[in-house]
């Protein structure tokens, strides 16, 4: 996997986003999947990025501010759980099949988009082996029409 800094050509917003490779980027560029999270332009490019270089085994993570009581946490998780429900805007949503459309989608048997879903850790796992790109996401997803 490689993680690439991406730069919205409309609005000037930056993102990382993971790839399998500089050509797997290419590749889902090409066909219109690569686009911004914000405000989902498709105008999107590599942005300069510094090289990514390993923490020292004796460097410590920053600290989360404990005096205000997890605010800042809080205030973390709601700015991520508002990114997804925006991403998921332009999702279709497939449910526990998952694994099949993301493999149709990948061959060319099925419409290119955006799809969320739900996938065994197995399912997932052979997705990815066989060059298929997914992710987990966050928070659990509440399928259309069910009531949290």
């Amino acid at each position: 996997m490689i993680v690439f800094d991406l730069k919205c050509g409309r609005a000037g917003h930056v993102f990382e986003a993971w790839f399998g490779s500089s050509e797997d980027y290419e590749a889902q560029k090409a066909r219109g999947l690569v686009e911004c999270p914000l405000c989902g332009s498709l105008d999107v490019a590599k942005a300069v990025m510094a090289p990514r270089v390993a923490a020292k085994g004796n460097s410590v993570a920053p600290a989360i501010d404990l005096a205000s009581g997890g605010e800042d946490m809080k205030a973390m998780l709601a700015e991520l759980a508002a990114a997804q429900k925006k991403l998921l805007e332009k999702s279709d949503f497939v449910g526990e099949r998952f694994a099949d459309e993301a493999r149709a989608i990948h061959l060319g048997e099925a419409a290119a988009r955006s799809i969320h879903g739900k996938a065994t850790r197995a399912e997932a796992d052979g997705l990815i082996a066989d060059g298929i790109q997914v992710a987990p996401l966050p928070f659990p997803v509440v399928a259309p029409g069910e009531e949290n």
